[in-house]
């Protein structure tokens, strides 16, 4: 059986908001899988779950440069907050955001090879990313970035240094701007709900049959009548067509207008959104966390030993 430490509780806690028995539980019925265990609390505990989910731990920036119809977006990591105001640090990240758009390159690996210096240090941009990491004194990496060289018009948008979009479209630079916004804001996952990824359209299913299977069990306990399949199976249904229209970009009530999707404020103004890319700071990314208590001990233990 796996050990349910407390550092797992405070993880699941801090993604889900839910109360730390019930995260002990879900965690303890997913045998540690931490994200079976926010499944399990989404189906008992409903949207009450999930809702700080978006939290992002990792630090780094995330930065554009466009030239024309050419772009980058770019996202480098490094360990704390403190260093993301360094101005060696942003003087990099910035400088790698603009050899993308001039070098096209392959990877990372590639982006890493190109030729730059910068605070003494190069030949390479890989060599001034380790020689600042002598110089800080910490780690940062280029984890991920885009080009966009389709021939569309780019929009871009940074909220601060977190959160960064680019939107390919064709029409009113305003309007693509505003959508540029309106993604920050709302991180949708595609543009229409025909281009959601299946696995996230099977598991938001497999969640509401979960609860729809749960919610019988408690009528049942409770000697209430339970629904026909029939009417379940369409509570089902609907619960995923509303799942789609809250991701999808195109289906999204506008953040600047409520009262029209943003499907219709671009027709309004004849333009079209071909496509768009969001960067959120440290997304996936799992953040370690100490054990501020065993660490002490273990120093005083060494000190003891040392003695």
């Amino acid at each position: 059986m796996v050990a349910i430490t407390a550092s797992m509780v405070a993880e699941l806690r801090g993604k889900t908001d839910a109360p730390m028995m019930e995260c002990k539980k879900a965690l303890t019925e997913a045998e540690g899988n931490m994200e079976k265990a926010e499944e399990l609390l989404r189906v008992k505990l409903g949207s009450k779950a999930g809702k700080a989910a978006a939290r992002i731990t990792a630090e780094g920036v995330v930065v554009n440069c466009v030239e024309g119809d050419v772009g980058a977006l770019l996202e480098v990591n490094c360990e704390t907050d403190f260093v993301t105001k360094n101005d060696s640090f942003l003087a990099l990240a910035n400088a790698a955001a603009a050899l993308i758009v001039k070098h096209n390159p392959a990877d990372v690996a590639a982006l890493g090879e190109l030729p730059f210096a910068q605070d003494g240090f190069g030949p390479t941009l890989e060599d001034v990313r380790k020689g600042l990491i002598g110089k800080i004194g910490e780690n940062m990496t280029f984890r991920r970035f885009k080009r966009f060289a389709t021939g569309a018009k780019l929009a871009t948008y940074l909220h601060g240094t977190r959160i960064g979009v680019v939107v390919e479209f064709e029409g009113d630079e305003v309007a693509a701007k505003d959508v540029a916004m309106h993604v920050a804001a709302m991180k949708p996952v595609s543009l229409s709900s025909a281009e959601v990824p299946a696995e996230l359209v099977a598991r938001e299913r497999s969640v509401a049959t979960a609860k729809a299977a749960e919610d019988a069990a408690v009528a049942t306990a409770a000697g209430k009548p339970v629904q026909s399949a029939e009417i379940v199976a369409k509570r089902i249904e609907g619960g995923v067509q509303k799942f789609l229209k809250e991701v999808s970009l195109f289906n999204q009530n506008f953040v600047k207008n409520d009262k029209q999707t943003v499907e219709q404020m671009l027709k309004a103004v004849n333009t079209t959104v071909k496509g768009f890319t969001l960067y959120v700071v440290g997304e996936g990314i799992e953040k370690k966390v100490d054990d501020f208590a065993a660490e002490v001990a273990a120093q005083v233990a060494a000190a003891k030993q040392a003695a």
